[in-house]
């Protein structure tokens, strides 16, 4: 499935209005576990409570404010361009289903996701955890394969992320948000639907000083005194399944005993010494 974004129009009664669909940050809540946040998006929907005025979250005035530098600096260290910032998107078939769209990167057709996070105990994983309902939603409204979570943090870090469309977790939350707005348009109290994202696939690209750690040290340790000795019996071993006959199923002497598999895989083992073992051919 493709299609071309297709922003709602401006004299559009429902254009400005978030009651009459889903988006992102909806989703985030929907597939979250905050039982008192789903009711109040769920009041806000149906139009019995105002939207929370998040005019003095600072937090959120940050991410508002750092949006425009964080596209800048994204283009400027990947040479990427993004466009359609952000265009309003619905669902050509659901049209309860929308998404506000930071940008589409315009060479690889990626969700582009702008976010501003504080440095204390930040990590890659927590964040696309934290995000990932968002990127789902946001990626089957606009039939994406991917996304991008460009993240600018209070420690004066950026962090790119590429984040795959996940089928099964976009299957469980299209269910989800069928169920939030059936209870929408009847009145029903939803539930939370608990289902946990899933663990993103994050590429490795960072070098990390370990020093500090004592546990590290401790370890480390350890793997240097035994290193020699490790090195030693993984060579014994391979002499000693060469010497194995190839129609033995065990072999056994001076206290060791291999065992050779039915898939032709040779494993050792302590035996214990007896005077019949020399006997045995």
């Amino acid at each position: 499935m493709s299609h071309a974004l297709q922003p709602i129009g401006k004299n559009s009664e429902k254009s400005g209005d978030r009651r009459f669909f889903i988006g992102g940050s909806d989703a985030r809540i929907i597939m979250g576990d905050d039982e008192t946040a789903l009711l109040r998006l769920w009041r806000e929907k149906r139009g019995e409570a105002e939207p929370e005025d998040l005019s003095g979250n600072l937090i959120v005035q940050l991410g508002s404010v750092t949006e425009h530098l964080n596209r800048l600096w994204y283009e400027r260290n990947t040479g990427q361009v993004i466009t359609d910032v952000q265009r309003r998107v619905f669902h050509p078939v659901k049209r309860w289903m929308a998404a506000t769209v930071d940008g589409m990167i315009e060479g690889t057709g990626a969700v582009f996701e702008a976010k501003f996070m504080l440095p204390w105990a930040f990590s890659e994983e927590a964040a696309a955890k934290k995000h990932m309902s968002q990127l789902q939603h946001n990626m089957w409204v606009t039939a994406s394969r991917t996304a991008v979570l460009s993240i600018i943090t209070g420690g004066g870090k950026w962090v790119e992320m590429t984040i795959p469309a996940d089928p099964l977790y976009q299957h469980l939350l299209l269910t989800a948000e069928k169920q939030f707005w059936r209870c929408v348009e009847g009145g029903e109290t939803p539930h939370l639907f608990g289902v946990e994202p899933p663990r993103p696939r994050i590429e490795a690209v960072r070098v990390v000083d370990m020093s500090a750690s004592n546990s590290w040290a401790e370890f480390a340790g350890s793997f240097r005194r035994t290193r020699s000795a490790f090195l030693e019996h993984e060579n014994t071993k391979a002499e000693l399944k060469s010497l194995m006959p190839e129609d033995a199923k065990e072999a056994i002497g001076h206290g060791v005993r291999a065992k050779r598999s039915k898939s032709g895989a040779i494993s050792f083992d302590l035996h214990d010494m007896e005077a019949g073992d020399a006997a045995l051919q």
